[in-house]
């Protein structure tokens, strides 16, 4: 083992900034340099200033700081040397897929030291956009949001209008009710916010039970059927995270102790198509399966000891634990999920890289962090150990594009103008700040095969009460397409 190619690492810092007035809070770029400078001092040392490379997360909170801001965070953190780069989108799976091109750039004796961070500031944007001193809902309206005309007709444009309809389908696919679905929902929220409480870095620190997590109160609002509030990523934080990777022999060089060293192993990359219409089935993911079970695989094909499973939503832990073959109760978070824990956009897994290398540090075990970008769309995995693994030293290729690729259904196509008898495929119900419900959508398969999407309207309350499970299992179910400028169904009665 080359100690010079071996990627570790050293430092992790985390900024939660809670100002008495939310509009004058950090921007991103103030976040990103305070989380960089905690990692510098949890590293011991000086070691920013001699940095080869400076990456951050996409952010969208602060738009005006432009394409730019890696340069400023550089500027401010004495990075002047640093070659920097800014990631093209804010997925959710960038700061593991950060973390892996370094520890390769390591192996490959390109570069001694690396630093990764993010931060966002929506809860001083929201702030700022209430008072009138911004643009409007950066969630929504984020320029960055390929549209798509049959979606947008539809209001399917932010992830809360479209994990549903993966959370719907694979639930029914996996043979479960409706009501073993929020079950299960509920349980692994519940475990999340026990993890949160215990978190000094999480931004809600509250542990709630899985009754509170699912059941629509005023407090907890439904959403997108079946999602409430508190089933949902908060955005609504100010958050910063960064960590320092740098090579074995540079991190003794400096005199860091070797049990405050974490490794960085194999990785693995895989994406589904970006046009969420344009993929063959809401049921699965053979992205999600290609990745986890090739870095398990990659780093010798036993199961790690602690997992982050990424949690913007239930569905993505729901696939990633069956994938991974762990039980409802087992852990899948370090930090506390996008919902306790916050989550800041695309930056969420640099706090989990951090809660994951304190957890490590010391010890034998080894964590397995997975990163999901998009809707279901891009996903990244790795593997972390308090010690070397096999292979330590040697750069990798991550891509397990082809594994994916194989077992994937095609495009179904979209049966634009369509009128006349479908099976709904997937489907959600949208509700008012009240509660109450305002709108169904479903995606629906027509005899050819080809996808279409349809609107059941308020007025059609006998409809949206079924969409609501109220009569039974929607999965299947026949609906009569009505063509027009949005399109409208209605849904069969058992």
């Amino acid at each position: 083992m080359d100690a010079e190619r071996v990627a570790v690492i050293v430092g992790v810092g985390q900024v939660n900034d809670r100002p008495d007035v939310a509009a004058e809070g950090l921007d991103s770029a103030g976040l990103m340099v305070a989380a960089l400078r905690e990692a510098e001092r949890d590293a011991g040392g000086v070691w920013l200033v001699d940095a080869d490379r400076l990456s951050t997360v996409d952010q969208i909170s602060c738009p005006d700081l432009g394409p730019g801001i890696a340069d400023g965070v550089a500027a401010s953190v004495g990075a002047v040397r640093a070659v920097r780069e800014t990631t093209e989108m804010p997925h959710g799976d960038s700061p593991i897929r950060l973390m892996i091109e370094a520890a390769n750039r390591i192996a490959r004796g390109e570069t001694r030291i690396e630093a990764i961070t993010g931060g966002e500031a929506l809860r001083t944007a929201a702030a700022r956009a209430k008072a009138g001193t911004s643009g409007g809902d950066i969630l929504r309206g984020s320029p960055k949001r390929r549209g798509n005309p049959w979606r947008s007709a539809h209001g399917l444009l932010a992830p809360v209008d479209l994990y549903p309809l993966y959370e719907n389908a694979t639930r029914a696919a996996w043979g479960q009710s409706f009501e073993e679905g929020q079950a299960e929902s509920g349980a692994l929220w519940a475990g999340l916010s026990r993890v949160a409480a215990a978190n000094p870095h999480a931004w809600i620190r509250e542990a709630r039970t899985a009754d509170e997590i699912v059941t629509p109160s005023a407090a907890n609002r439904p959403l997108a059927f079946p999602y409430t509030k508190l089933m949902v990523a908060n955005a609504s934080v100010n958050q910063g995270a960064g960590f320092i990777v740098a090579s074995l022999a540079e991190a003794r060089r400096r005199g860091v102790p070797d049990a405050r060293l974490v490794f960085v192993g194999r990785g693995a990359g895989a994406a589904e198509p970006y046009e969420v219409l344009e993929r063959g089935s809401f049921a699965r993911s053979t992205a999600v399966e290609a990745v986890l079970e090739g870095v398990v695989a990659a780093n010798g094909g036993a199961a790690p000891e602690e997992v982050e499973l990424y949690s913007c939503f239930p569905v993505v832990p729901k696939l990633a634990r069956r994938i991974l073959g762990r039980g409802v109760e087992a852990p899948i978070s370090v930090h506390g999920g996008l919902t306790f824990g916050g989550a800041p956009v695309a930056n969420y897994m640099s706090h989990a890289v951090a809660g994951m290398v304190e957890r490590l540090r010391g010890t034998p075990a080894r964590g397995l962090l997975y990163g999901n970008g998009g809707i279901v769309t891009s996903h990244h995995a790795v593997m972390l150990s308090g010690v070397a693994m096999d292979g330590a030293g040697l750069p990798h290729d991550p891509d397990v594009q082809a594994r994916a690729e194989a077992g994937r259904a095609g495009d179904p196509g979209y049966a634009e103008g369509f009128a006349g008898p479908a099976e709904i495929e997937s489907w959600t119900v949208f509700h008012n700040r009240e509660g109450a419900a305002i709108r169904g959508v479903i995606a629906a398969r027509v005899p050819s095969g080809e996808r279409v999407l349809a609107d059941v309207p308020v007025s059609d309350a006998a409809g949206l009460r079924v969409l609501l499970c109220e009569d039974g299992e929607v999965a299947g179910r026949r609906v009569e397409i009505r063509a027009g400028e949005v399109a409208t169904a209605t849904v069969a009665r058992v």
